[in-house]
């Protein structure tokens, strides 16, 4: 499926772009998000005369993700888990609960989907966990999941 993207996605294009993707990732995404419209000659006239007004908004959402990324980056999180003697947790800690977390004691708000996890979570010890914003706004955050206390 080709379409035209209406916003800067990472590792796929810029506003503008005509790009061939899968039609799943198509359809249940790019068109149902408004990230993209079909190519065709309409589509393409009207991207071209939107285009100013496209990045305009594209760079307001960047400079909101930015100060977003301000308040989070190099930030550390604790989570205090319930594990096995030899470190494992009985679960573990997934994007929905980091976003919890991060808008809990920064206000911040951070969509699951913005991050990125290069591992499981499934272990006591300390984590460099990616948030992915943008296509140019990214930041770093670390995780610690210590053991709770028994009493």
């Amino acid at each position: 499926m080709e379409v035209i993207l209406l916003e800067n996605i990472l590792n796929l294009g810029n506003i503008g772009d005509k790009v061939k993707v899968k039609n799943g990732y198509g359809r249940n995404f790019l068109l149902k998000e408004g990230k993209a419209l079909r190519f065709n000659k309409e589509n393409q006239d009207f991207v071209n005369k939107k285009k100013d007004e496209l990045n305009k908004k594209n760079v307001e959402i960047k400079n909101k993700f930015k100060e977003i990324a301000k308040i989070v980056n190099k930030k550390s999180f604790v989570f205090y888990k319930e594990s096995k003697e030899n470190g494992d947790l009985y679960g573990s800690i997934k994007p929905k609960e980091i976003s919890n977390m991060i808008k809990e004691k920064t206000k911040a708000e951070v969509n699951p989907s913005q991050i990125i996890l290069k591992e499981e979570l499934n272990k006591i010890g300390t984590f460099k966990v990616n948030l992915n914003f943008h296509s140019e706004v990214k930041a770093n955050i670390s995780i610690k999941i210590d053991k709770i206390q028994s009493k």
